[in-house]
């Protein structure tokens, strides 16, 4: 209780240092040339060492840039907490009714590009361990805040520190789901390319993990195009002789949660009898399906459940053709037999296979001493069921072992990672502190 009270206590502190760090746009820059991933993350990096700092932690920052870490306690062993402070472009910002990097609070929710992905969370576990500082908890194993820069992207920083720091012996990312996450889908990352010269001229999609919000066509057939889409009935508008597709951004790991606008352009395309290998493969071979159904049947397993598969990129001009597509494969599917399938299809298509990244799935048994102690805290603190999941999300937790995604959205809360006007529920994120102090405190033990 006294934990618990002391995380209240701290709430506004704790709101205030997540504002600091939203005003910053920790977007990837690498044209840079003096940090390896931007300006901006390089100040969230050193922004959020500078709050942990001042509550009294020992801090190091990597001299070039990759990588932070804050540390409180003593002991052989550590705890590791993996977070990051790099974000997801915010798209267009005049969709947003809240900006996207003023940190504004309204309605019992803090507003902003990263609230709730990923430097809310981060947040609430720092100040989980201030509120254990407070309640003079002994702190006989170390407890380390690891903080990563290029988690939206291909995990960069958290590989640098993975070759060069000492591993946790145990711990966990608060950048998912409660109430804990035992399987983590492979994560595939691809594009499908032609080296032909395409007629077309189509753009759309700013990042390989979020379905795209908007896709725009330029050409000879804007005013077919638009009729068609009106008669889809696909929201979208005309500006300087350019047709823009209107969608909605989700994390692509639950592409049904958004409305993706690549396909909804091929969709229209295809209608005024358009074709192109990139229009062809994603309108007869996606489409409004979510899970590869057209590719793959019903690809599924007990653990984690079915692939997903979204088109988050597109781009046809003089230079050729390509899509981007962002998988995740359920854990115990071969990612080989995935890969030679599309390859195959691919090249009926005349596209070529061409892999970006790739995350080996986890899978950790339910029945694991730290999977069971994050339960129990869970339950205590939420009086909710606490049967571990599985998502479609990567986490820093495949990084090292022992490592599990723990919070901080909660069974029912909307999911808003990579949406405009993202934001944190205030009440949400206290309730996160205090079950991360609490989950802490278990670990110390």
């Amino acid at each position: 209780m006294k934990i618990r009270n002391n995380v209240t206590m701290i709430q506004g502190e704790m709101i205030s240092a997540l504002v600091e760090l939203l005003k910053i746009p920790s977007v990837l820059d690498e044209t840079y040339e003096l940090r390896p991933f931007g300006k901006e993350i390089d100040n969230a990096l050193k922004k959020t060492l500078e709050i942990c700092e001042r509550i009294g932690f020992r801090t190091y920052y990597d001299p070039e840039g990759y990588y932070g870490y804050a540390e409180y306690g003593a002991g052989s062993e550590m705890i590791g907490i993996l977070g990051h402070i790099d974000v997801v472009s915010e798209g267009d910002a005049l969709n947003w009714k809240h900006s996207p990097y003023a940190g504004d609070i309204a309605t019992g929710k803090i507003f902003g590009r990263g609230a709730i992905d990923d430097k809310g969370p981060l947040v609430a576990a720092i100040y989980a361990t201030k509120a254990l500082i407070d309640a003079n908890v002994t702190f006989n194993r170390r407890v380390r805040i690891i903080i990563g820069t290029d988690e939206e992207h291909s995990w960069r920083g958290i590989c640098r520190y993975v070759a060069k720091e000492e591993m946790p012996t145990m711990g966990f990312t608060p950048d998912s789901n409660f109430p804990v996450v035992y399987a983590e889908k492979g994560l595939l990352q691809f594009r499908l390319k032609s080296d032909k010269k395409s007629d077309l001229r189509v753009k759309g999609g700013t990042a390989m993990n979020a379905v795209p919000e908007s896709a725009v066509y330029l050409g000879d057939h804007i005013y077919k195009l638009e009729k068609a889409l009106k008669k889809l009935g696909f929201d979208h508008e005309l500006e300087n002789e350019e047709v823009f597709v209107i969608g909605k951004s989700a994390h692509s790991a639950k592409p049904a949660s958004g409305i993706n606008a690549i396909v909804r352009m091929a969709e229209g395309l295809k209608a005024i009898g358009i074709q192109s290998p990139a229009i062809n493969f994603i309108s007869e071979k996606v489409g409004f399906t979510y899970h590869g159904e057209q590719i793959f049947g019903n690809l599924t397993d007990e653990p984690s459940g079915n692939l997903t598969m979204s088109v988050n990129q597109i781009d046809l001009s003089v230079y050729g053709e390509m899509i981007g597509i962002d998988m995740r494969i359920p854990v115990t599917i071969d990612k080989k037999f995935v890969v030679e399938a599309i390859k195959r299809l691919a090249a009926k298509y005349g596209l070529m296979y061409e892999e970006i990244d790739y995350l080996a799935p986890l899978y950790m048994a339910r029945e694991t001493q730290l999977i069971q102690t994050l339960v129990a805290v869970y339950v205590e603190e939420t009086g909710l069921n606490g049967d571990p999941i599985s998502t479609g999300g990567a986490t820093y937790a495949r990084s090292m072992p022992n490592i599990v995604a723990y919070g901080p959205t909660f069974p029912g809360q909307e999911k808003v990672a990579h949406q405009t006007d993202e934001y944190i529920e205030i009440n949400a994120m206290v309730k996160c502190a205090q079950i991360y102090a609490k989950a802490i405190e278990k670990l110390l033990e």
